[in-house]
C-alpha cells in the first residue's frame, strides 16, 4: 500500500470544503448560512457544487454540516440510518410535522442515532460557529432526503425548485426546470400520516448516547455505541464503538472491514500501514479492508474516539429488535 494512497484517505477539519448550496433551504432566512461537507462516499447533497473528499463506496457515508448560531437544517427524513455525534458546539435536535414532537440539546461528543421515518432537524445553539459529524446508512445514503411539504413550499418562496429527479434548480441564478423534469411532489396528507410522533422519552432512551457516559464505559475495553448489544441498540449497517484512552491499544488490528476513525475530543496517534500521523476532533481517517492500524492518544488529557466498521447488515429501517 503506497504511502499517497493512504494519505488521501486522511481528511483534516481545517481542510474540509463545505458547500452552502447542498439543499433545498438553502436560500430560505433561518437555513440560509449553513454548510454541508461530504467526507466519504456521495452523501444526500441535492447541489451539483458539491465537493466529495473520498469517493470510496464502503457501505456508509460521512459527512459534516456546519452552521453559525441561530442557523437551522429545515425538517426532513430519511429511509436508512443518520447519526450524528457533536464535534463543536452545542445543538439542538428536533422532530415530528411540525418540529414539536420533541426536542434535546447535544453537547459535544454525545451522539444520536436519529430513528429512520420520522422527520428531523437541528439547530446550532451556541455561542460560536458549531460542527456535527454525520454517518449515513447506505452507499447512496437511502436514496436521499424527503423534505416536510413547508420546507418545498418556503424554498419555492425563495427560488429554489426541487426536481422530481433530486437536483436543485435555482431561479435567482436564471435556472428553470428541465422540459423532462417535474417539480418533486410535496407528500399528501395520507401520506404524512406514516411519519410518527415520536415521544421524546423514546427517543432519548433509546437513541441517544452521551459523550462523559461512554468515556465511563469505555475506561477498560471499548464501549458499543450502536450494534446489536449496543448502548444504542441498531443495525443500520455499520459498527460504532467509541475509544477512551483506557480502551485503546498501540496493539495492530488488522481491518476486516472498511473503518472510519474520528476523534470527539484529544489528540490521537494513528498508525495505517507505514503511515504514522495525528489526529484530533473534526480529522476523519479511511482504513480499508486488509490494511494494518492502531490508535493510541498522542498526548495527556481527555481523549475519545469514534470508531465506524462496516458491517454485512443492510442499510434500512431503524433495526425492529429495539421494539422487542
Amino acid at each position: 500500500m503506497s504511502k499517497s494512497s493512504i494519505q488521501s484517505r486522511i481528511v483534516r477539519y481545517g481542510e474540509l470544503k463545505p458547500c452552502k448550496t447542498a439543499f433545498i433551504d438553502a436560500h430560505t432566512p433561518g437555513s440560509d448560512q449553513k454548510e454541508n461537507f461530504t467526507i466519504i462516499g456521495g452523501g444526500v447533497s441535492e447541489s451539483p457544487d458539491q465537493h466529495v473528499h473520498i469517493t470510496d463506496k464502503i457501505g456508509f457515508n460521512i459527512g459534516a454540516a456546519g452552521q453559525p448560531p441561530k442557523c437551522r437544517n429545515s425538517l426532513h427524513s430519511h429511509t436508512t440510518a443518520e447519526v450524528f455525534f457533536v464535534a463543536k458546539g452545542r445543538w439542538r435536535f428536533f422532530w415530528g410535522r411540525y418540529g414539536t414532537a420533541g426536542e434535546f440539546i447535544a453537547e459535544e461528543g454525545d451522539i444520536f442515532n436519529i430513528p429512520t421515518g420520522i422527520f428531523r432537524g437541528f439547530e446550532n445553539v451556541g455561542q460560536d460557529y458549531g460542527m456535527i459529524m454525520s454517518m449515513l446508512g447506505g452507499d447512496d445514503a437511502g436514496g436521499g432526503v424527503t423534505w416536510a411539504p413547508q420546507v418545498i413550499q418556503d424554498a419555492q418562496d425563495h427560488g429554489l425548485m426541487l426536481g422530481d429527479n433530486g437536483v436543485l434548480y435555482d431561479s435567482k441564478k436564471g435556472e428553470e426546470l428541465p422540459h423532462n423534469v417535474r417539480p418533486m411532489p410535496l407528500l399528501t396528507e395520507e401520506q404524512m400520516r406514516d411519519y410518527p410522533e415520536v415521544p421524546v422519552e423514546d427517543v432519548i432512551g433509546k437513541y441517544v448516547a452521551r459523550y462523559w457516559d461512554l468515556m465511563a464505559l469505555s475506561s477498560q475495553k471499548p464501549a458499543i455505541v450502536i450494534g446489536e448489544s449496543g448502548v444504542i441498540k441498531d443495525k443500520p449497517g455499520f459498527e460504532v464503538d467509541f475509544l477512551s484512552r483506557g480502551s485503546s491499544t498501540s496493539d495492530v488490528s488488522k481491518a476486516k472491514k472498511p473503518v472510519v476513525l474520528m476523534p470527539a475530543s484529544g489528540h490521537w496517534k494513528v498508525r495505517v500501514e507505514d503511515v504514522e500521523t495525528s489526529i484530533s476532533n473534526g480529522d476523519t481517517v479511511l482504513v480499508l479492508e486488509g490494511e494494518c492500524y492502531s490508535v493510541e492518544p498522542s498526548m495527556t488529557g481527555n481523549a475519545g474516539l469514534y470508531r465506524i466498521t462496516a458491517t454485512d447488515d443492510p442499510a434500512g429501517a431503524t433495526w425492529t429488535g429495539i421494539q422487542n
